[in-house]
């Protein structure tokens, strides 16, 4: 007997369940609207069902549409970004570490330690727009 010839559902034992027809409902756009508002966040087939068998609501779980607390701070840090090489930099900075070519001079020692720093300083500037008040 080939595979396509096999019935897998009698070989497993295990019996097949046919699910019911979805049940459909039109609604005007008014209806809709009144409908997705008493819903707040819920979906709508389950706040029917638990409308129409008086069965308790879910709690509605809402994530933060809107974390960012402080727009001109976000700004700034992104103009920042916008308009530094940083990207630029530190690709030859790990390309002249791979090869061995960086020498480390007083120069670049310095250059490094204000990179450092200014990364540090975006870092906050991100955390304060976000409504950390800059704290890790």
């Amino acid at each position: 007997m080939s595979i396509s010839e096999r019935d897998f559902n009698k070989v497993a034992g295990k019996p097949v369940k046919k699910r019911e027809a979805p049940f459909s409902l039109r609604l005007s756009f008014d209806e809709k609207a009144a409908l997705l508002e008493a819903a707040n966040g819920l979906p709508l087939g389950a706040y029917i069902k638990a409308k129409l068998f008086d069965e308790p609501l879910e709690k509605v779980r809402r994530r933060n549409t809107n974390p960012v607390k402080d727009h001109e701070a976000l700004g700034r840090v992104l103009g920042t970004l916008g308009g530094s090489r940083l990207s630029q930099n530190l690709n030859q900075l790990a390309r002249a570490a791979n090869t061995g070519a960086m020498p480390v001079s007083p120069e670049l020692e310095d250059e490094l330690r204000k990179a450092c720093d200014e990364v540090a300083e975006m870092r906050a500037e991100l955390l304060r727009a976000l409504g950390n008040g800059g704290k890790p």
